[in-house]
């Protein structure tokens, strides 16, 4: 699961946008998911990664921003029914 919203908050405001990119740190092989972000926002997390890699608290290494695709399922939902149920249930 990924939030639902970008992870970068201005001025102590989180984004209310939803994210649009996967970002990672590649090092090597190996690859390093550090959080999600908008399209506004892309740059911002690009130059923050780099003054932590350059303060050791993220490793060196290439920054990624994969595209997230949202996708839509009937097979993933609740309605109030299903939570009524399930508090019967849990209560036996």
């Amino acid at each position: 699961m990924f939030p639902d919203k970008c992870s970068i908050a201005e001025q102590g405001k989180a984004c209310i946008n939803p994210p649009k990119f996967v970002v990672s740190v590649t090092v090597k092989s190996d690859e390093y998911m550090v959080g999600v972000t908008c399209q506004k926002h892309k740059q911002i997390v690009s130059g923050k990664i780099r003054i932590l890699q350059g303060e050791g608290k993220i490793p060196l290494g290439k920054i990624g921003f994969s595209p997230l695709k949202a996708i839509g399922t009937d097979c993933i939902h609740g309605n109030e029914e299903d939570f009524i149920e399930l508090d019967r249930n849990f209560k036996n």
